[in-house]
C-alpha cells in the first residue's frame, strides 16, 4: 500500500530559523515598545503580525499581542528579553556551526578557556546571560519548588543560583525556609540588584567549601558539565549534607526512550555547542545521584520547560 508523503515538515524546518530571527530582531530594535519608522521596520512589524506577536488597530497602528506585552517588553516583570538577547547575540552564532560541534564533539567557543569565562567575558555579556536565565527561570521555578514537599527542610542554598529566581520561588511557597544563593562574586554583585529577601553568598562550588544547609539546589547546572565534574560536585554535596538532607535538581528531562521531547533534544544540542554537558533521562540522573551516595531519588515532570528531581541522603 502506497504511503502519502508531504514536504510540509521539511519546509517548516527550513524556515523555522527565520521566524525566531524575526522575533529576535524585533526585540533588539525595540518594536514592542514603539511604532516602526521605516519601510524595512514596517515589513518587520508586518512579519510580527503574521507571527501573532503584533496586531494592527483600525488606524493602522501596531499594538502588542498579550504574549508580546508579557514576554517581549523589557519593562515587564515576566520579560523573556534577556533570554532572547542571549539567544540572538550568543547562541545564534554558535548554532551556526553545529556541524563542527558534532564532528569534533566540542563546543564552538573556539577557546580552551574555562567555560563560564566565555559567558562572563564582559559585564554586559554576564548580565545578558544572567537575565536570560532569570526570565527562563521565572517560568519554571515555582513549579520546580512545588514538585515535592520541601516543608521539612530548614535552609535552601542554590548553588550557582544566579539571580535567585529559584530561592525566591521557594521562599514564597515555604515562608519558613531560609534561602540563599551561592555563586561567583561578580554574579552576586549583579544578583543583589535583582533579588531581595534572600541571602547572597560568594564562592565557587567546585573549589570552595559549601555553605551549611540541609537542602541544596542545582538549577540547570549539571547539564553544563562533564560527567567527571558532575561526580566530583555531587560527592562534595553529599559530604556536606546531614543525613536526611536533600538536593533539588532542576533540569530538562529526556524521555526514558530518548524519543523526545523535542525541546530537550534541542537543549542537548545547545549544550553541545556551548558547554561540556548534555541533557539526560531520569535513569541517567538517578545513576549519577545514587553513585554519589543518595539513597532516594524521585523525579517529576512539571509541565514547564524545566523538570525536577529530589535526591535525599
Amino acid at each position: 500500500m502506497a504511503t502519502t508523503t508531504s514536504p510540509d515538515r521539511v519546509l517548516d524546518l527550513i524556515e523555522a530559523y527565520r521566524r525566531s530571527k524575526t522575533m529576535f530582531t524585533a526585540v533588539e530594535l525595540g518594536l514592542f515598545e514603539r511604532q516602526p519608522q521605516t519601510d524595512a521596520e514596517h515589513r518587520l512589524a508586518d512579519a510580527c503580525v503574521s507571527l501573532g506577536l503584533l496586531k494592527r488597530d483600525a488606524s493602522g497602528r501596531y499594538i502588542n499581542s498579550d504574549d508580546a506585552d508579557k514576554y517581549l517588553k523589557r519593562d515587564s516583570p515576566d520579560t523573556m528579553t534577556g533570554y532572547i538577547d542571549y539567544s540572538n547575540r550568543v547562541l545564534y552564532r554558535l548554532w551556526g556551526d553545529l556541524e563542527g560541534a558534532v564532528r569534533e564533539n566540542k563546543n564552538r567557543w573556539g577557546t580552551d578557556g574555562i567555560l563560564f569565562s566565555n559567558f562572563y567575558a564582559t559585564d554586559e555579556s554576564m548580565k545578558t546571560f544572567l537575565m536570560g536565565m532569570h526570565g527562563f527561570g521565572r517560568m519554571s521555578s515555582e513549579a520546580v519548588v512545588s514538585a515535592f514537599d520541601l516543608s521539612r527542610f530548614q535552609r535552601l542554598v542554590d548553588l550557582g543560583g544566579g539571580t535567585g529566581h529559584l530561592p525566591m520561588a521557594a521562599k514564597q511557597r515555604y515562608p519558613q525556609l531560609s534561602s540563599a544563593v551561592f555563586d561567583l562574586p561578580r554574579v552576586i554583585g549583579f544578583a543583589r540588584t535583582i533579588a531581595s529577601d534572600i541571602d547572597f553568598l560568594e564562592g565557587d562550588f567546585f573549589t570552595d567549601p559549601l555553605p551549611q544547609s540541609d537542602l541544596y539546589a542545582l538549577g540547570r547546572i549539571l547539564h553544563d558539565w562533564s560527567e567527571d565534574k558532575i561526580r566530583a560536585l555531587l560527592a562534595k554535596i553529599v559530604a556536606a549534607l546531614p543525613k536526611g538532607g536533600g538536593l533539588l535538581v532542576a533540569e530538562r528531562l529526556l524521555d526514558d526512550d530518548k524519543g523526545g521531547p523535542i525541546t530537550a533534544h534541542m537543549q542537548s544540542l545547545s549544550m553541545l555547542i556551548c558547554t561540556e554537558g548534555r541533557e539526560r533521562t531520569v535513569a541517567e540522573y538517578e545513576s549519577l545521584l545514587r553513585d554519589a551516595g543518595f539513597s532516594s531519588v524521585s523525579a517529576k515532570r512539571t509541565g514547564t520547560p524545566i523538570d525536577a528531581i529530589l535526591a535525599v541522603k
